[in-house]
């Protein structure tokens, strides 16, 4: 294995990293759970609200609270960051300070749903298969895989790509569809994070993103022969075991 510099960038992830990178006040949040009841909702608003819930790189627990508004309660976050970990504590989760790796390979509760939103890049190509195994085995026959990450294939990449020193592994579409199924996933799906019409400038945005988006596909469909759906910068997955 690898001399894991990434120790060193966690232990001050938040401090020095996050703090600095957004402005994590309360109308940035609610603006974010907004976009959630576009992106997020609509994938799990089918199951009851008291299905057994992971977060892998929880953070400070906005995903987690997000969860908790909309009823669901049986919730649980791992982050390696403590600093993070000590916020999301904060707000009353069951959260702990744990290497996901070391959870999941320890790991014997099952759960119904599994998030991994910003994560997957973090880890080397030779610990991706331990984790998407991990991941895999402890979820509930029937249960539920939905990550969010950086898109390799985005019309514009490189902030997402590059913007963080721990990001080590990029997937398109393509790559992660190739684990996942490899894994033992099924009914593997794409989503784009694009604008969302909730309010008049997210309908401004969306349709300005429309336009971009075929004048985009219409160069590649000179230069190759063929379009891509996904374009965003970042992409959603959601995976069925």
């Amino acid at each position: 294995m690898k001399s894991d510099f990434r120790k060193k960038l966690y232990e001050k992830y938040n401090s020095s990293f996050k703090t600095y990178l957004s402005d994590f006040n309360s109308k940035s949040i609610i603006s974010m759970w907004k976009t959630y009841d576009y992106t997020y909702l609509p994938l799990i608003s089918s199951y009851p609200k008291d299905i057994s819930i992971l977060e892998l790189g929880c953070g400070r627990g906005y995903m987690l609270e997000y969860l908790k508004n909309h009823g669901y309660y049986n919730l649980k976050g791992i982050d390696i960051s403590e600093e993070q970990i000590e916020i999301s504590h904060g707000k009353g989760f069951d959260v702990q300070v744990s290497d996901a790796l070391e959870y999941l390979e320890n790991n014997s509760s099952k759960f119904k749903l599994i998030f991994a939103l910003d994560f997957v890049e973090h880890f080397y190509k030779e610990e991706l298969f331990p984790l998407f195994e991990g991941i895999f085995s402890s979820l509930e026959e029937g249960g539920l895989f939905i990550m969010h990450t950086p898109n390799g294939q985005a019309i514009i990449s490189p902030k997402m790509i590059y913007g963080d020193l721990t990001h080590l592994t990029i997937f398109t579409p393509v790559s992660a569809q190739q684990i996942l199924r490899i894994v033992g996933f099924n009914e593997i799906k794409f989503y784009e994070p694009e604008p969302v019409p909730k309010n008049f400038k997210g309908i401004i945005r969306l349709i300005l993103w429309k336009i971009i988006k075929l004048s985009f596909n219409i160069i590649r469909l000179v230069e190759i022969g063929s379009t891509e759906k996904i374009l965003t910068q970042n992409f959603i997955v959601s995976a069925k075991k």
